[in-house]
């Protein structure tokens, strides 16, 4: 297991935010947090996270579940377990006692305040489950280290018209955050360039003790959530401690790939882009977590025999004319489609078995009959749905009529 510099991370603790549910993605979680959803053939989209940790060369993880964690904790233990020399499963409602688990982010480190001290960890490094992103976080301890900030906030510059989805700061020349707003409803934009805004990535480094000692104090609020956003960074940042990393740029001037796949929309747009080799990004498979690599020569997205821009046209044998029509769609494992279909910007869910006489993408009144259509014009297709269309469109046949057929 290589590093990506030699950084000395030996008393450096990740906790990796893993409790969310995605309610933005319908019934692509029911049942299932968002982290554990499959993203490819043989990746969840918690992989991400989790191999950019053990890239870098953090040993030590402790795993903060909340909905559904079932799939996600067997998948951490058989897939990174032996990728990290401590490795703590911590269920919400099981630590806290409550039926509703953590109350926030914040709330989540402050309730394994014992495990971290038992780690002997001096430095935190809070990570979302949840994103598809590219990340080399050794270059951003180390701006941690130089700066002696008691935070760093992992920033990337959007588009000004997302940017209500996100904390927004503002900095000075040498990256020290002098403004910071959680989801604003008017995000102010970056210095010099009016349409984008510079974004929280939702990863921080935190001197512990620092933290410890700011968590200390917040627990003892009478709040019903204990946020890092609304309530830790802006202590930070009235302090003048807290600094933003970019993240460095590749040789033709673009930032490594990150999207917060919280929305149907997002979620196929990213598919796409890593299955189509549109962006440059990373994948998990490549990484040595104490176990066979997957082979680096299988890109690991299933569905497709032809692919040309996002468009398969795959004949499904020679004794037949229909072809099947995906565009822009995602057709997730476990997944089958019947020769002749067409689908347009379409989410085909997992165990869902696509007719050969369905038609989606060309007619959002007869979609939004039957399927779940975002208002980004994605369409997501579930067994139960498809299940409902064919018991709505079944033929009914009466004793009259049947009697009427035998005349």
């Amino acid at each position: 297991m290589t590093a990506e510099t030699t950084l000395d991370l030996s008393k450096t603790l990740a906790v990796l935010l893993a409790g969310g549910q995605g309610s933005r993605l319908h019934e692509l979680t029911h049942g299932e947090c968002k982290p554990a959803l499959l993203f490819g053939d043989r990746r969840r989209i918690v992989d991400f996270t989790v191999a950019g940790a053990v890239r870098s060369g953090i040993r030590q993880m402790i795993v903060a579940t909340q909905y559904e964690p079932a799939t996600l904790n067997s998948h951490m233990v058989s897939r990174w377990g032996r990728a990290f020399s401590m490795m703590a499963l911590r269920h919400g409602p099981t630590v806290t006692g409550r039926p509703e688990g953590y109350a926030g982010t914040a709330a989540v480190v402050a309730a394994n305040m014992a495990e971290i001290d038992a780690s002997g960890a001096e430095e935190i490094v809070v990570l979302a489950g949840d994103h598809i992103y590219d990340m080399n976080l050794t270059a951003m301890i180390a701006d941690h280290r130089m700066t002696g900030a008691d935070v760093t906030v992992a920033v990337d510059a959007v588009p000004l018209a997302d940017a209500t989805a996100f904390g927004v700061m503002g900095t000075d020349a040498d990256g020290r955050i002098r403004m910071f707003v959680e989801k604003p409803a008017h995000p102010p934009h970056m210095p010099g360039d009016p349409s984008r805004a510079l974004a929280s990535m939702g990863i921080y480094v935190f001197k512990w003790a620092w933290l410890r000692a700011a968590l200390v104090k917040e627990m003892a609020a009478d709040r019903a959530e204990h946020d890092f956003g609304k309530h830790i960074l802006p202590l930070a940042v009235a302090n003048g401690h807290a600094y933003a990393h970019t993240r460095m740029l590749d040789d033709e001037g673009r930032a490594p790939y990150w999207r917060d796949v919280g929305t149907l929309d997002a979620f196929r747009k990213s598919w796409i882009d890593l299955r189509d080799g549109l962006v440059r990004c990373r994948l998990p498979d490549t990484v040595n977590a104490g176990r066979r690599m997957l082979d680096p020569g299988h890109d690991g997205w299933t569905g497709y025999n032809l692919r040309a821009g996002g468009l398969s046209l795959a004949p499904p044998s020679s004794m037949t004319r229909r072809w099947t029509l995906l565009d822009d769609t995602v057709v997730m494992p476990g997944a089958r489609i019947e020769p002749g279909a067409r689908l347009t910007r379409a989410i085909v869910a997992p165990g869902a078995i696509i007719p050969a006489d369905l038609t989606v993408g060309e007619d959002a009144m007869e979609d939004a009959r039957w399927f779940r259509v975002s208002t980004g014009g994605t369409t997501l297709i579930t067994p139960e749905m498809l299940s409902r269309r064919a018991s709505a469109r079944a033929p009914i046949y009466s004793t009259a009529s049947l009697s009427t057929e035998r005349i």
